[in-house]
């Protein structure tokens, strides 16, 4: 006989494919029987139709494709015999899901089996449609369905009420359809029966709200006294289970509970003495028992306020907790994360035990315990806790070091009582695990630093001493760098010493030889070397003493691989050697960072500005004007591929020496274009705006007749300018000369009135509250050269406040914007703002303006952002001058 024909067992092909060595093998044998069975299909084998379908499903379980066989479960459904509808039914199950058309062919056949006189064949169609019910299938049969739930034998009630629960599930609108039979399930007294049932009303309260109701008018006093007559049931064999008579009711029930106790005080009454009563009555030696008590606690966790309840229930977490079962102690964390929210002194009184469980050697439970430890933080508890988190620190697993670290740094930060603590906090997480402390959370220890005057001697002094022995911790290293560049004065002369210090005795030279030691450890990485370079510059100005040795350290690096360190390094030292006179005052101490401004930019909360109309800009110490920083992609919509990645460029070195913040555009009017370390230069100077005709680079502004000088060589000649330049170049060099002598700032170019020819004007922006017209002139003289004139209505019945209007362009594009003529618009057209705009086309007859505005203000304290694009410029501004 062929092992392969239609008449072959299916125990023999399973030995066949059992016996395989290789997959290849099996594909073989696989392939041979699916040719056979599709032979036996095409010539209409009925007698062995069923077997073949059973060799299907095997198949199908290892993962062949067996569609073809689709169609040969519908015949065996159709036939009349119950061995091979039960053939057929199962195949139907397995091969099928809801989402095949060839469903829809069988939904007859099933009808007709739920009115079948034989009991077993509609068990079969039951078990079937809950398992593939689609919605259309739903519609059709739920009538049958409805009625088979009144059918005088158990086990088709049972299948029935699981069936109307992926009906009701499909088909939420057919749930009142099943309200009145479902509540007559809950009397049954058939524990089958009576799973199902209590399943049914629970899902059908949470998709009718009229279920809900009516449940808990009718059945909620029903339900108690069944959950009390199990929860005091003597010992029933046939429900047994660890001593506990029936577990999977006794959750059933509590589950049901659950649903119509929650936002409803009376249910929740009703209640409260059966689930004090399943708390304090169930064992909880067994599996069975904590599965119940679990369950209870989730229940009583839902309903409505009881806090003898709340309190029972922690304290049986808390028995949880101390379990050798790590799944049990870890739902007993979930379940506390959540008991937090409703009575979190309960939860306060476990604190011992849950920070146990963040030292056990489960990563989960480490995991979950931590999370709830952080949520357990307050303004009473933060120190005591901290420092047990701290103390875990050191002893920790590497790879939990990440998530500990995180959580300690956001507790500190969050529920810091006072700055000391808070920095002694952060320099212990710095030294033992500094690695793995993101940068938002040491800069954020440098704002707090820096916003502590009275501390600053402290701070540089613990963080001297912490490097001394965790050099190895990089985040540490640059923290300690940062604050020896800015006060190691105060290190050496030890001033500002508190109570709880000891004295300490540095030099100078061991000053630069932490630095120095940073600087030349080969797991520095580039950030922390530029660092030290910096560091080392102002330390120079500080300790003339060691001005030629750090010299010599910087002038190391002017041959360093890193283009960033060769570049800093050629710059400083040609900072140190040729400009004595200026250099105590580009050294000079960093300014006051403000913690507010700084916790809102790290949140995200700070509005960008790009071009803004708020008049002079703030002086910080060194005398230069500070632009507001704003990332230009947000206002210009550009993609992430345009924006060089964020990093160091070839200008940092003196935007981190002056402290300036350097922004893509301006309120001068700055092309939104991305600078070169030349281009930085001269925006951090304020030399005057170069002529907007002009095409010129900025490098060549600066010394066109330098012959080739490469920009290293740029503040190395400032001082001395060529005789040969031309004029508006030693204007340029000038304003720098004056600059660095006196610190002053170069005034703004005035935009120029003119009353050239005119041009039509256009509403630039308009909706529901705001209007914006745009009126246009020329420069005589100048046709790239753009006035407007932008004049700023509002339609609305509120006043506006804080009014700021801001503006990016394209980089072919120069902006200028004037300050706006007020800040405050009146409402409904009652007034307006005026606004003066110069707008410069490099690209003029070629390319048209265009221009992305955002505009600022608030609404009854309310802060409101609305933003556009402007391209309906007029044509007469592109094809024509003045």
């Amino acid at each position: 006989m062929n092992p392969f024909s239609s008449g072959t067992r299916l125990r023999d092909m399973i030995r066949a494919i059992r016996a395989c060595k290789t997959a290849a093998e099996e594909r073989a044998v696989v392939r041979k029987e699916c040719a056979s069975i599709r032979a036996a299909i095409s010539e209409n084998d009925q007698d062995y139709r069923h077997r073949n379908l059973a060799k299907l499903m095997f198949i199908h379980m290892l993962g062949y494709p067996t569609h073809f066989g689709q169609m040969e479960c519908l015949k065996l459904i159709a036939s009349p015999g119950f061995p091979e509808k039960r053939i057929g039914y199962l195949g139907l199950m397995l091969l099928l899901d809801e989402r095949q058309e060839v469903l829809m062919l069988v939904t007859n056949s099933i009808k007709q089996d739920l009115n079948h006189t034989n009991q077993y064949i509609v068990g079969l169609a039951l078990c079937a449609l809950g398992n593939i019910c689609s919605a259309e299938m739903a519609r059709d049969l739920a009538p049958e369905v409805e009625r088979l739930l009144q059918f005088r034998d158990p086990n088709i009630r049972k299948k029935a009420a699981l069936c109307t629960i992926r009906i009701i599930r499909k088909v939420p609108d057919l749930a009142e359809n099943f309200i009145n039979p479902a509540a007559a399930l809950l009397k049954e007294k058939h524990h089958g029966v009576l799973l199902t049932g209590v399943q049914l009303c629970a899902d059908l309260s949470k998709v009718s709200t009229e279920a809900l109701e009516y449940f808990k008018k009718k059945s909620i006093d029903g339900l108690v006294r069944f959950l009390k007559d199990l929860a005091n049931s003597p010992y029933a064999p046939e429900y047994d289970i660890s001593g506990i008579t029936d577990p999977f009711l006794h959750i059933r029930l509590l589950r049901l509970l659950r649903v119509l106790g929650q936002g409803d005080a009376d249910a929740s009454d009703t209640m409260n003495d059966i689930l004090a009563q399943v708390a304090t009555k169930t064992e909880s030696n067994k599996n069975a028992g904590n599965a119940i008590l679990y369950e209870c606690v989730a229940t009583i966790m839902s309903i409505e306020d009881n806090g003898g309840l709340r309190v029972l229930a922690v304290n049986i977490l808390g028995r949880f907790l101390s379990s050798r079962d790590n799944n049990i102690r870890y739902v007993a964390l979930n379940m506390l994360m959540k008991a937090i929210a409703l009575d979190s002194q309960a939860v306060q009184r476990h604190r011992v035990t849950i920070l146990d469980c963040v030292k056990d050697s489960d990563a989960s439970i480490r995991k979950r315990a931590l999370e709830l430890v952080y949520l357990l933080v307050n303004e009473n508890n933060v120190k005591s806790l901290t420092k047990e988190l701290i103390d875990y620190l050191e002893v920790s697993d590497p790879e939990f070091k990440g998530d500990l670290t995180a959580k300690i740094c956001s507790i500190v930060e969050k529920f810091s009582p006072e700055k000391i603590w808070y920095i002694d906090q952060m320099l212990k997480v710095l030294s033992e695990a500094g690695n793995y402390v993101k940068d938002d959370v040491w800069h954020a220890l440098i704002v707090v630093i820096t916003n502590a005057p009275n501390l600053h001697g402290y701070s540089v002094r613990s963080l001297y001493k912490a490097v001394q022995t965790a050099g190895e911790q990089e985040t540490l290293v640059r923290v300690a760098v940062w604050c020896i560049g800015e006060y190691g004065e105060l290190l050496v002369s030890n001033a500002g010493m508190l109570d709880i210090e000891d004295p300490v005795t540095v030099t100078e030279a061991d000053t630069v030889d932490v630095v120095e030691t940073a600087i030349g450890r080969h797991a520095s990485d580039l950030t922390t070397r530029a660092m030290c370079l910096i560091a080392l510059l102002k330390l120079s100005s500080r300790f003339p003493s060691c001005s030629k040795r750090i010299n010599d350290i910087v002038h190391h690096h002017k041959g360093s691989l890193e283009l960033e360190l060769q570049q800093r390094a050629i710059e400083f030292n040609s900072i140190i050697e040729k400009h004595e006179k200026i250099r105590s005052s580009l050294v000079e101490r960093m300014p006051v960072l403000d913690e507010a401004t700084f916790s809102g930019r790290r949140a995200g909360s700070v509005p960008a500005a790009v071009s803004t109309s708020q008049g002079p800009l703030p002086k910080i110490p060194n005398g230069i004007a500070k632009p507001t920083s704003a990332p230009l992609v947000d206002l210009l919509d550009l993609s992430s591929d345009d924006v060089p990645a964020p990093g160091l460029s070839g200008g940092d070195f003196l935007q981190d020496l002056l402290g300036v913040d350097v922004s893509p555009v301006s309120s001068q009017g700055t092309n939104p274009t991305q600078k070169s370390g030349t281009d930085v230069l001269l925006d951090l100077l304020s030399i005057g705006t170069p002529p907007a005709p002009s095409s010129s680079s900025p490098l060549d502004m600066l010394s066109s007749s330098q012959d080739n000088k490469s920009p290293v060589d740029l503040l190395g000649n400032l001082a001395s300018p060529s005789p040969s330049e031309k004029p508006s170049s030693t204007a340029g060099i000038s304003s720098m000369i004056d600059l660095l002598d006196d610190f002053g700032t170069s005034p703004s170019v005035p935009v120029a009135e003119t009353n050239g020819p005119t041009y039509p004007a256009i509403v630039a922006f308009e909706s529901n509250s705001l209007k914006v017209t745009f009126n246009f002139a020329k420069e005589p003289g100048s046709p790239q050269a753009t006035l407007i004139e932008a004049q700023f209505m509002n339609k609305s019945p509120n006043i506006y406040t804080n009014f700021i209007f801001q503006a990016a362009v394209p980089k072919f594009l120069q902006l200028h914007l004037d300050p706006a003529s007020s800040n405050t618009l009146p409402a409904s057209g009652n007034g307006s703002i005026t606004q003066k705009l110069q707008i410069s086309n490099s690209q003029h007859g070629k390319k048209s303006l265009v221009m992305r505005v955002r505009i600022n203000y608030k609404v009854n304290d309310k802060d409101v952002t609305e933003e556009g694009q402007i391209n309906n410029f007029p044509r007469e501004l592109l094809s024509s001058g003045p």
